[in-house]
């Protein structure tokens, strides 16, 4: 496909879908994030599905703490971290990570908008993308090892759900990079309650670590917002590989900010809010 990109080109295709939201732009996200055969077919209407991005990541996180306190009853802490790493590259077809991978080739060994673009599109592996992806995973796996034991639990239901808002962000602050591509699916049915929805639902699950976990959102959004930034002067706006980098970054911000944040003052920025007066 000439005009694909690769987080969306090689992620799962979406059924043409008539009504936007509800049960049906559930159905998408979670055949479109994770490895569930809900909604095969050819590309469409995905604007809906994004206000669901961090409800599906709650739910991986949430398979991901189960597997942990099984795996934990039988493994070494570094066994663990490394199941949990391929757990969730199994859980999301390595959707995202391949994004990573190919947005590493193609912003850093690109030299104008037109070969950067160019590299994207290509799907061979290049030396960028085999360097960040080796740095990605072994932060990733570091920082599962690291997390601390008392708030273990809720940063891995945590982490995959503020990651996919970063995502929602990007879709709303900037603008597709193609004419052509399956990124365009998701600029139609797109609307302002998708992104209220998502950040609703990523602000509630992070008040499961108090104080922290609206630090971590807000760091989240934060990296989110430079790298579209950054990707946007580059390409003059997103591309879905670019979307699944933004998700990988997301995923790293929130599992090492929330080892620093533990280090830092746990005490006082994990309390439940309602004890803080």
């Amino acid at each position: 496909m000439p005009d694909g990109d690769g987080d969306l080109r090689r992620g799962r295709s979406v059924r043409q879908c008539n009504r936007g939201g509800g049960v049906n732009g559930l159905r998408l996200a979670i055949g479109f994030l994770t490895v569930l055969p809900l909604a095969p077919g050819s590309p469409a209407r995905m604007g809906p599905a994004r206000a669901y991005f961090p409800l599906v990541g709650l739910a991986l996180g949430g398979i991901l703490a189960g597997l942990d306190l099984v795996a934990r009853q039988a493994l070494p802490p570094l066994a663990v971290s490394a199941l949990l790493v391929a757990a969730l590259l199994v859980l999301t077809r390595a959707l995202h990570t391949e994004g990573f991978l190919d947005s590493c080739d193609g912003l850093f060994g690109g030299c104008d908008r037109a070969r950067r673009l160019e590299i994207l599109r290509d799907p061979h592996v290049g030396a960028f993308a085999v360097i960040g992806g080796t740095s990605l995973l072994l932060l990733k796996w570091s920082g599962i090892a690291g997390l601390p034991d008392e708030e273990r639990t809720a940063l891995l239901v945590l982490f995959p759900c503020l990651s996919r808002l970063g995502m929602v962000v990007t879709m709303e602050a900037f603008s597709y990079a193609r004419e052509h591509g399956l990124g365009t699916a998701f600029e139609d049915g797109r609307s302002r309650w998708q992104v209220v929805f998502g950040l609703a639902t990523a602000t509630a699950a992070a008040l499961l670590l108090g104080l922290a976990g609206l630090v971590l959102l807000g760091a989240t959004v934060a990296a989110a917002l430079a790298i579209g930034r950054w990707v946007t002067g580059l390409l003059d706006g997103m591309t879905g590989d670019t979307y699944g980098a933004v998700n990988e970054v997301g995923e790293v911000v929130v599992l090492l900010g929330g080892i620093i944040l533990f280090h830092v003052a746990a005490g006082v920025l994990f309390a439940p809010l309602w004890e803080m007066s």
